[in-house]
């Protein structure tokens, strides 16, 4: 017999913890090997228990989060599968961009959950049908393409500077600073400067 997937459980509520090892007790290859109520308790028993999958889910409160823990974690050999119930561009972006070997969400039935931990202890991808098709409309998406000057304009207005303050930053006139802004939100699509800072830090335009 090959050993059993040593799985480690990363979620904040405890009930939630509670159902997912009742979930889990039914399946012979499956073995929880630990329980984390915070990102840097997960990040501390990865280190120590070594387990093949962490389990993660994304919002943990206070400390870092579920996208950070992952980040850690995924230095090493151990594999990450996060199990959300968030869906966004943004939050999908970040947990693949920072390392997670799969992504789940917690209305998928039980039955996807095992398969998906069988497949991450493998280092195989599984995306929940819901995520994948935002994947695919990403990649289809082209990246809107802004100019240096508008980008450097964009950066300062995620810091919260008004059209004034951009201006001097940035040595050129107020009139030339709306401009820019016209340009930016329509290639961006939006027609508000928090509409255009959101959707640039979702494609990562500004840090």
């Amino acid at each position: 017999m090959t050993a059993p997937v040593r799985l480690l459980l990363c979620d904040d509520h405890a009930v939630v913890r509670a159902g997912l090892l009742a979930l889990l007790g039914g399946e012979q290859d499956i073995e929880v090997v630990g329980e984390a109520g915070s990102g840097e308790e997960a990040v501390a028993l990865a280190t120590r228990l070594a387990p093949d999958v962490v389990l993660m889910d994304l919002q943990l409160g206070p400390g870092i989060d579920g996208v950070e823990a992952t980040r850690r974690i995924a230095t090493t050999s151990v594999h990450v599968l996060v199990l959300t119930t968030y869906d966004t561009d943004a939050d999908i972006t970040r947990a693949i961009e920072a390392g997670a070997t799969g992504y789940l969400l917690k209305a998928e039935r039980p039955e996807e959950l095992f398969a998906a931990i069988r497949a991450a202890a493998q280092g195989r991808t599984t995306l929940s049908p819901p995520v994948a098709g935002r994947v695919m409309a990403r990649m289809r998406t082209p990246r809107p393409t802004l100019t240096d000057r508008e980008l450097d304009i964009l950066a300062q207005l995620s810091r919260g500077l008004g059209n004034r303050d951009i201006a001097r930053a940035l040595f050129i006139s107020e009139a030339t600073v709306k401009t820019h802004l016209g340009r930016i939100y329509d290639k961006l699509g939006v027609d508000t400067r928090a509409g255009a800072v959101a959707v640039a830090k979702e494609q990562r335009l500004v840090p």
